[in-house]
């Protein structure tokens, strides 16, 4: 199956197909990274190297400071999670190795995380502070961070049972702790190039 790409889908937040199933995110360019959100595809380019190395670099400092301890983290990237009917794959996320002891052998998860980070980037910034952020709290993940490579900048919001709430907005390269992590992370490795 041939799929046409038209500037509205490379630019904007619009589906990339209306009542779209799972085996729909198969007639996408296998670059891209589809979701399933209202029981739409939305399918995007792979984000830009600077976006890909923040995100990784995030993983790698909060992986390998707190994956080993009891009351440590899983942290992942770019995999596929289902809240409800709605598939996402956020940038990172993570769970309490409390809610989840050992990382089981899936293809997509139904666990929600405990935290979920989103790279921004102009093709996903609406989306991902929008619909995204509202299943988020509705499922219940409990921080939720934005990180901006071309600002330099992480916004950490926290759940507090009734919606999210500003915690930090923090940027620069400084070295920083951000809830609900116990370690500082080093701002200064995100954003270089």
């Amino acid at each position: 199956m041939t799929v046409e790409l038209v500037d509205w889908q490379l630019m904007d937040d619009a589906p990339f197909k209306k009542n779209a199933k799972y085996a729909d995110l198969y007639a996408i360019p296998e670059t891209w990274v589809g979701e399933l959100i209202d029981g739409d595809l939305y399918a995007f380019p792979r984000p830009r190297s600077t976006h890909g190395r923040l995100v990784t670099r995030l993983g790698q400092q909060l992986e390998r400071s707190d994956n080993e301890r009891p009351d440590g983290w899983i942290i992942l990237t770019d995999v596929e999670i289902w809240f409800g009917k709605h598939l996402l794959v956020p940038d990172a996320c993570g769970w309490r190795r409390s809610r989840m002891p050992e990382m089981p052998d899936v293809a997509t998860f139904r666990l929600a995380p405990d935290w979920v980070c989103e790279g921004l980037s102009p093709s996903t910034a609406r989306l991902d502070k929008g619909r995204k952020r509202e299943i988020y709290e509705k499922a219940g993940v409990e921080y939720l961070w934005y990180a901006d490579p071309a600002l330099h900048t992480i916004d950490a919001f926290a759940h507090d049972g009734k919606g999210y709430k500003l915690a930090a907005s923090v940027g620069g390269d400084k070295r920083v702790k951000l809830a609900p992590f116990t370690h500082a992370i080093d701002l200064a490795k995100l954003w270089q190039r």
